[in-house]
């Protein structure tokens, strides 16, 4: 079957050409690369559409205005552009681990499976927050998950994540897509409702990518306000599970690994940034009864907000 590859970009550098000569080098072929590229003048200030024409022959740039990019829209709009039976949508910032990465993403999309997304590692200037954080949400054992996990692994039955995540055209159809004017969850969003109607979604533990992030105390906050927007406007898929025990849980297990490394000197500075996270988070659930100046002043994503 073909695979395309979905990767909106925004303000991109170097590390770009590193992720095409990655997917280049895939042991599974990739029919072709669309990029989604949010304001042309800034690929164009990386290199010249001609010279990456003759660099990447099958990739191909849509280029749009900031104004005009939603987390769901943009991507609905990229699969129109592929007729491959499997597309995988990737971020920017992620980094194929090795050669098989679309080898093992798409080789359990068949019978009742929707979806797959990869295992993210994180990258050696990682805090060991964001490392713990990391296997904590993508562990080393492969899941498929269903309806019928909901009681047992709650809100993760329907995490996904468009990092990196391969989806079945034919089941995406169907479904009717992305979510449009979404302002982020749009990959977790579809995931649930994928399961409701009798799918499945895998976790393919051995298809690796490195991303991770360092975010600072506002970053998070910033990030996670728009974590709970997304959250009181998709009523239909979270008040099926309540996320917060996930991050009691993150908790635990940080406390847990600090303690066996005896350095639970660093514990308070991960509950200052776990304040930051879950104050967001509940600005953010409760986004319908602020000011919209303060909304504004709280999302990390301005150009939702706009008429």
């Amino acid at each position: 079957m073909k695979i395309d590859v979905i990767i909106p970009i925004y303000k991109p550098d170097k590390a770009l050409f590193t992720l095409l000569d990655r997917l280049k080098s895939q042991s599974v072929p990739i029919h072709k690369i669309i990029l989604m590229n949010t304001g042309m003048e800034y690929f164009t200030a990386l290199i010249q559409e001609e010279e990456f024409a003759r660099r990447y022959p099958g990739a191909e740039v849509r280029h749009l205005e900031k104004k005009d990019f939603d987390h769901g829209g943009t991507r609905h709009e990229a699969v129109g552009y592929s007729d491959a039976e499997i597309f995988v949508m990737m971020t920017q910032d992620a980094v194929p681990a090795d050669c098989y990465l679309m080898e093992r993403l798409t080789g359990n999309l068949k019978g009742k499976t929707a979806a797959s997304y990869a295992r993210q590692l994180p990258d050696a200037a990682s805090s060991e927050f964001e490392r713990v954080s990391r296997q904590f949400n993508y562990p080393d054992v492969s899941r498929i998950k269903s309806l019928e996990d909901l009681p047992d692994i709650g809100i993760k039955t329907f995490f996904c994540s468009n990092v990196c995540a391969a989806y079945r055209r034919d089941i995406y159809e169907e479904l009717g897509g992305f979510a449009r004017h979404i302002i982020f969850n749009e990959d977790m969003v579809y995931a649930a409702e994928a399961v409701k109607a009798g799918y499945s979604i895998a976790y393919e533990a051995h298809a690796l990518v490195v991303h991770s992030h360092n975010y600072t105390n506002l970053q998070q906050l910033h990030r996670n306000f728009d974590l709970g927007v997304s959250q009181a406007q998709h009523p239909e898929v979270f008040s099926m599970a309540a996320s917060e025990s996930e991050g009691k849980r993150l908790v635990k297990e940080i406390w847990k690994q600090l303690k066996e490394k005896k350095r639970l000197h660093r514990f308070p500075g991960f509950c200052v940034q776990c304040g930051f996270k879950y104050a967001g988070y509940l600005l953010g659930k409760h986004y319908e009864k602020l000011p919209r100046g303060l909304v504004l002043r709280l999302t990390a994503n301005r150009e939702y907000w706009k008429e």
